[in-house]
């Protein structure tokens, strides 16, 4: 029987290649996705590593959170340590120095513009002692004057600057101000940090520009050689304060990596998921090629068992041949999967996801998960064909009746489709109402396999219909395609469910973003009232903007906004604090009941109504908050608002935030105007021209940048589901083949009774057109009635209105129509050049 397999193998080497080529892609994806955070986490562990490799002990202020990560985030979410605390570890025997540091927001501005990502512009105390520092001076000095700053090497190499040129730096803290590059730095061997660009200071200029005089963010501490690790670490939690604990330098490493892996791991599980969406597709296709085959191989299977095969035998031949196809298509994907992880850099660096450059990384493990999901998936994708094949009697089948499905297998085939379809609908259903992940994946699959069990019910009406226009318009050759997938439902739906599955994703995908974007637009009427909006950088940017654009002409109201971490009954969220006075001129936050302003001017905290009720809050309750510096309170809640996400879920009073909160930053000033001001957005934007990485926009720009921001993120993801449309397409593509190879004699008869070339070549287009439109009708249908349930389930996060974008799916429609006329070109060429007298003669 292995002889019989292999040659089996062998004579179909073009359905099994194009069968193959679906596996093939899926697992490059698969592959590409592993081999990419890999190589991202070995890239920020060495990082890590590097940084803190001679540091023996760092000395930091406890984390009032209980949540871990944000222990593990960054410095501004733990207490800071008095100046004092360094001169008293310097004095513990044992300690060979002991350096305190400070960190902040610095941006460089080269040609006007603000160098690289404003989340990652790092400023720094530098420290001269070369064991410490994580920085490496590599040409120039040290910064030794208030004038001074160093900058990385990659960004002197990308912006031409030099030793001795001057520069501009955005500060949090005050006006941009001008510095002279005293030298170049890299970070350990690396240009600079992962792509954030480093801008260093001496420490006095350091504390003054970050507001940080009399405390540290952290200190480094070395050890004399031959210390005592353990020892000295008690030694010098002894002299501590309280507030503040040492920690080794392997523990902030162990911490950082531990944070840097858990923030790579949504990246790499959204890549997987595509990855996955593909080979779901790809099971289609593989599934409808060994239907096809097997029920081509009908007679060869059957003389098979009458020679003395036993059913195992047969089963387990079908099996081998979708293991060995699976096996060489995983191993090519594997190969290809190295230039895959290139690939999706590229795309997601043209999205603007910066991800820093390092040698790629292939672990064992990727090539043990590649060729395991391919393998499983092909052979799991054979299984029912493989039944089937055993399951027909050897004497019905070397009669050779090529029939399509009986009344009781349809009506098996309806219940069983329909159990597994209303399954799929209920896990997912109860999947987005309690936000399990894992349930929606489970139901989507579900619901989708059910759907491709029963489309072969409808599959022969509506061929009927889709392909009634064709007949009309090509004549004989129309009405034949539409005959052919007529003729077959089962075969027609099986070739359509993969194209089926692909556009339902697109097309869900599609009613969620139109429907996000049409609440973001919602959202910003519904919550803001300034005329103008100042915006910049998330993580904020410079405390004089707003002060300064107060006292332009025909300014009204001018509101700050803040935003920081704090926890609510032991869970983490966002905080946002605004300035209280004329705010009703500027924000609308529709307080259903209790008080706005008056609230926040007495410290008292908003929240929205959908907080209110899961937490059964009201007005006048009191509830624990704890803040990163200054602890655990208790707050009374003064009034409820409804649900903006554009908002927040809890607000207070400027006042109020920064008593807790450490040189917070504004990440948006709102702006009214009075009565008869002229064109206050102009004077505001040549103000604002000092600050390059800060933008002013009115009500209608600021929607638009919202709706942008989403459109951007649905491109991406359009793009990715792109790899699951062409892998459809193969479907396609594999099935006509399929098709002209078993219909060769009937071919030929049509071509000796005067049909020409190009009308064979019509009819096999039609074919093809007729069979995508059938799988994007069904698609648009189902991805339409998901990406509604999707929406649906996600109003409390911010998606109040439902939008369905007919152009688009219309568009989907008409575009997978002109797919199936490209998948349809090779097959229609290989039928048109059947020679007529061997065609004829085949049986």
């Amino acid at each position: 029987m292995w002889k019989v397999t292999v040659k089996g193998l062998l004579a179909r080497k073009l359905r099994l290649a194009l069968t193959g080529l679906a596996i093939v892609l899926g697992v490059t994806f698969v592959t590409g996705t592993l081999v990419l955070t890999d190589t991202l986490n070995r890239t920020f562990d060495s990082l890590v590593g590097s940084a803190y490799q001679h540091i023996n002990f760092q000395i930091r202020g406890d984390s009032p959170f209980s949540s871990t990560t944000a222990a593990l985030s960054r410095s501004g979410d733990r207490k800071p340590v008095p100046e004092s605390t360094a001169a008293a570890v310097r004095r513990v025997p044992g300690v060979a120095y002991a350096d305190g540091s400070v960190e902040g927001y610095a941006q460089f501005v080269a040609d006007g513009n603000a160098v690289g990502n404003s989340g990652s512009a790092l400023g720094f105390s530098y420290d001269p002692n070369r064991q410490l520092s994580s920085v490496r001076l590599v040409e120039g000095r040290a910064p030794t004057t208030a004038d001074d700053v160093v900058m990385d090497k990659a960004t002197a190499t990308k912006d031409h600057f030099r030793v001795g040129d001057h520069v501009r730096v955005l500060l949090g803290s005050s006006s941009p101000k001008t510095f002279t590059i005293s030298g170049i730095v890299t970070f350990g061997s690396d240009d600079n940090l992962a792509g954030a660009t480093l801008a260093g200071f001496d420490l006095a200029t350091a504390e003054h520009l970050f507001n940080s005089h009399g405390y540290y963010d952290t200190i480094d501490v070395l050890a004399k050689p031959g210390a005592d690790n353990v020892e000295l670490q008690r030694s010098i939690a002894k002299v501590l304060p309280p507030g503040v604990q040492v920690v080794s330098g392997q523990t902030v490493a162990n911490e950082l990596s531990s944070a840097v892996s858990d923030a790579l791991s949504f990246l790499s599980t959204a890549l997987l998921v595509f990855a996955l969406i593909s080979l779901f597709v790809g099971a289609f296709t593989i599934f409808n090629t060994f239907s096809i085959t097997v029920g081509q191989r009908t007679r060869e299977l059957a003389l098979l068992r009458i020679v003395g095969a036993s059913r195992r035998q047969v089963f387990r031949s079908v099996l081998v041949e979708a293991a060995v196809l699976g096996l060489t298509a995983s191993a090519i994907g594997l190969g290809l999967g190295v230039l895959a992880a290139l690939g999706l850099k590229a795309l997601l660096g043209a999205f603007g996801v910066t991800l820093p450059p390092a040698s790629l990384v292939f672990e064992a493990r990727t090539a043990v998960v590649a060729i395991a999901v391919g393998v499983g998936v092909t052979v799991i994708s054979a299984f029912g064909p493989a039944r089937r094949a055993v399951r027909i009697a050897p004497v019905a089948a070397l009669v050779d009746r090529r029939e399509d499905e009986g009344e009781v297998s349809m009506r098996r085939r309806i219940r069983t489709g329909s159990i597994v379809g209303l399954a799929g609908i209920a896990a997912l259903v109860a999947g987005l109402t309690s936000s399990a992940i894992a349930l929606v994946g489970t139901g989507a699959v579900a619901m989708f396999i059910g759907a491709g069990t029963l489309t072969p019910v409808v599959a022969r009406p509506m061929s009927g219909v889709l392909g009634r226009p064709l007949a009309k318009l090509l004549g004989t050759p129309g009405r034949l395609g539409r005959e052919n997938s007529m003729r077959s439902p089962r075969r027609t739906a099986q070739t359509a469910a993969a194209l089926m599955v692909g556009l339902a994703l697109v097309s869900a995908f599609a009613v969620l973003g139109a429907s996000l974007s049409k609440s973001a637009k919602s959202e910003v009427d519904n919550a803001i009232r300034a005329a103008y909006i100042v915006t910049g950088p998330n993580s904020g940017f410079s405390k004089t903007v707003a002060p300064a654009v107060s006292r332009i002409p025909g300014v009204g109201v001018v509101s700050t906004a803040y935003k920081g971490p704090f926890e609510l009954r032991g869970e983490q969220y966002s905080l946002v604090g605004v300035t209280t006075a004329g705010l009703p001129q500027t924000v609308n936050l529709a307080i259903t009941a209790g008080y706005g302003a008056p609230a926040l001017a007495a410290g008292r905290l908003l929240i929205d109504t959908t907080t209110a009720s899961a937490m059964h809050l009201s007005v006048g309750s009191v509830v624990p908050v704890t803040f990163a510096q200054t602890g655990t309170s208790m707050i009374r809640v003064g009034g409820i608002f409804k649900a903006n996400p554009l908002i927040g879920s809890y607000v207070v009073g400027a006042g109020y935030f920064l008593a807790h909160f450490n040189n917070p930053l504004p990440i948006v000033v709102l702006v009214s105007t009075r009565p008869g001001a002229g064109n206050v957005g102009r004077a505001i934007n040549s103000y604002l021209n000092v600050y390059p990485n800060v933008g002013v926009k009115t009500r209608a720009q600021f929607e638009q940048s919202q709706q942008s921001s989403i459109n951007q993120e649905l491109g991406l993801v359009y793009v990715l589901l792109a790899l699951a449309i062409v892998v459809a397409l193969i479907g396609i593509v594999n099935t006509l083949m399929l098709s002209v190879f078993e219909r060769t004699h009937e071919l030929g008869l049509l071509r000796a009774v005067g049909m020409k070339r190009r009308q064979v070549r019509e009819m096999i287009r039609s074919e093809a057109v007729i069979i995508a439109l059938f799988g994007a009708v069904i698609g648009v249908i189902i991805g339409t009635a998901l990406g509604v349930a999707f929406a649906v389930s996600l109003k409390q996060q911010g998606i109040t209105e439902i939008a369905i974008p007919v152009a688009s799916l219309a568009g989907f429609v008409v575009l997978a129509a002109l797919l199936g006329l490209v998948a349809a070109s090779w097959p229609a060429r290989r039928a048109a050049k059947l020679d007529v007298l061997a065609a004829i003669a085949v049986e």
